[in-house]
Parts: C-alpha cells; sequence; structure tokens
C-alpha cells in the first residue's frame, strides 16, 4: 500500500510519503519519495476474460514476504541476476 503527499510547484505532483506491506503491515522506509529496501510492487488492470473484468488490482509486498508467496508456487518463478 502507498500512501502519497501532494507536493506544489508549478504542477502537483505526487510523491510516496509512506509504504506498507500489504501482507504483513511491515513499514518501509521512505526517503523523497524512494523505497529505502526492497519492494515488490504490483499493479494490474484484469481483462475481458477474467471474473474481475473492470477491476484493478495494486499492492506492495516487503522482500520476506515475496520470498514467502515464491516458496508456494508449484513451478519456479522465472529469475536471472542482473548485473
Amino acid at each position: 500500500m502507498r500512501q502519497y503527499c501532494h507536493i506544489k510547484k508549478t504542477e502537483e505532483i505526487k510523491e510516496v510519503s509512506r509504504m506498507i506491506c500489504n501482507q504483513c503491515g511491515k513499514e518501509i522506509p521512505v526517503v523523497n519519495g524512494q523505497a529505502r529496501e526492497g519492494v515488490f510492487s504490483a499493479d494490474y488492470s484484469w481483462g475481458y476474460f477474467s471474473e474481475k473484468d473492470g477491476e484493478r488490482h495494486s499492492f506492495e509486498l516487503c522482500e520476506e514476504c515475496y520470498d514467502a508467496l515464491l516458496k508456494g508456487f508449484r513451478i519456479p518463478a522465472e529469475i536471472e541476476e542482473q548485473w
């Protein structure tokens, strides 16, 4: 879950002021609108062939909850090194 504050400059800008893991409720440190820990963010719009057609779901998971989610998969997620 993200909470935003409004910054007034020449135009109104939203900046993340608070971030909370939707699974465990842990508050993730935020400095200058940026998370200071690893966070998995999901933002998905369901389509026509879904029971959720027209709904948009978004959430954040801390790294520990993300790892727990992956452990429940029957088929492992594809993970590749980026560095």
